[in-house]
């Protein structure tokens, strides 16, 4: 049985667990994210490779701007201060003698749903990640796309949804992640004075005027992204995934009503089968399709 590490790095933890070619997940562990961050990367992938020596390679999904050839980390946001310029792919492969590959952490995702979950059967394919920020990550007939000149072809959260609007994290106002993720979420309901959580927010809305206009323009805006994003793709499906996605159920049918209303075409929309999982199994694949 082939087993591969796979390490999916956010804002707030990294994730790492030894896969097998059948998505079957062990030695599954979330630490906090430390700083500098490429030490301390590599000093748990070592200690992972110690505690199962049948570990054959290496696939790391991280947030950023990623070059998928280099393995690079293009351009990180100050949510990974330090990550910007590291050299990833080199720098562990160097130190562990195993063959490694980095993307994207969305884009990780979308292989995971494409390849066993939600758009499993499907050609073409959007995955948005609702977490800290709003990542993107498209499928076209099977293939990732993916890199581009500087790493950032298929950002879905950085594509401008109110001119002038929200400072983000990259430097420029209005990007989509700012008004279309977990943070965004924090922030609406901070502006609307509001002493909640984002999961009590929608169940408050069921009662509370305030908590369902916060509600409202989310599930709006997020019905505008997808609108957009038809626009260009004219895809088959969309799989919206990320700690968002986990209280789906209380908020799917005002945002597909919203969603019905802004729509060129038809489109299916489901959430992500594999949730917060999508991540990990993703990062795995990167690697376990080239040495099966």
């Amino acid at each position: 049985m082939v087993k591969v590490l796979g390490v999916d790095i956010g804002g707030t933890k990294v994730r790492m667990s030894v896969v097998d070619e059948a998505g079957n997940i062990s030695l599954d562990e979330k630490l906090p994210t430390q700083f500098p961050l490429y030490p301390y990367l590599e000093e748990q992938v070592l200690r992972f490779m110690a505690l199962d020596p049948e570990i054959e390679a290496i696939g790391i999904g991280t947030h950023g701007f990623v070059d998928p050839v280099q393995g690079k980390v293009i351009y990180a946001t100050e949510t990974l201060p330090g990550w910007t310029g590291t050299e990833v792919k080199v720098q562990l492969e160097r130190a562990t003698g195993k063959h490694v590959e980095v993307e994207n952490d969305a884009n990780a995702a979308a292989l995971a749903e494409a390849k066993f979950g939600a758009a499993k059967g499907y050609g073409r394919t959007v995955c948005l990640t609702l977490g800290t920020g709003l990542g993107g990550g498209i499928i076209w007939d099977g293939k990732l796309l993916s890199g581009g000149k500087h790493g950032g072809a298929a950002e879905v959260g950085h594509m401008i949804l109110y001119p002038n609007g929200v400072l983000c994290t990259c430097g420029r106002e209005g990007c989509s992640e700012q008004y279309v993720s977990g943070t965004a979420l924090v922030r609406r309901i901070k502006e609307a004075g509001l002493p909640i959580t984002p999961h009590e927010l929608f169940i408050q809305a069921k009662t509370d005027p305030a908590a369902q206009k916060v509600v409202t323009g989310f599930t709006k805006d997020l019905a505008l992204v997808i609108s957009s994003l038809q626009a260009a793709f004219d895809m088959d499906i969309v799989v919206i995934g990320g700690g968002v996605s986990e209280s789906a159920e209380l908020w799917w049918d005002e945002f597909t009503q919203h969603l019905d209303t802004v729509l060129l075409n038809p489109l299916e929309v489901k959430v992500a089968q594999y949730e917060n999982e999508a991540g990990i199994l993703g990062a795995a694949l990167l690697v376990l399709e080239e040495i099966k």
